[in-house]
């Protein structure tokens, strides 16, 4: 039997999405081998704060991505970030402006002022 690879996150409650955020968080500092007060102060934050979040309580969003500093895991935010996609007519016009050949004509001053 095979082991489920990915969680169905629109099927859980709110709470529960916090607890699963709150685990991962407790597993990530254990992997790391630091306590609870060494990352709230790196975080900035209190050690109350990190519990509350690590036993599935909700804390402010702000204090998640202080955790998430003082843990080196800013990069899961990654997935936040969005990239500006272009028309195909927007596309199609930048194709058609696009340089075809090269022109001489601004060489031709470059070379006559060449000391060689």
């Amino acid at each position: 039997m095979m082991a489920k690879t990915s969680i169905e996150w629109l099927a859980m409650s709110d709470n529960s999405i916090i607890s699963v955020i709150g685990g991962y968080i407790k597993h990530q500092r254990l992997i790391q081998n630091k306590t609870q007060a060494t990352i709230a102060e790196a975080a900035g934050i209190n050690r109350w704060t990190l519990s509350k979040i690590e036993n599935g309580e909700p804390i402010s969003l702000m204090s998640l991505i202080q955790i998430l500093r003082a843990l080196d895991l800013l990069e899961i935010l990654n997935i936040f970030e969005t990239q500006t996609q272009i028309s195909p007519l927007e596309l199609a016009k930048l194709e058609k402006q696009k340089r075809k050949r090269a022109s001489s004509e601004g060489n031709i001053d470059k070379q006559n002022k060449s000391e060689w």
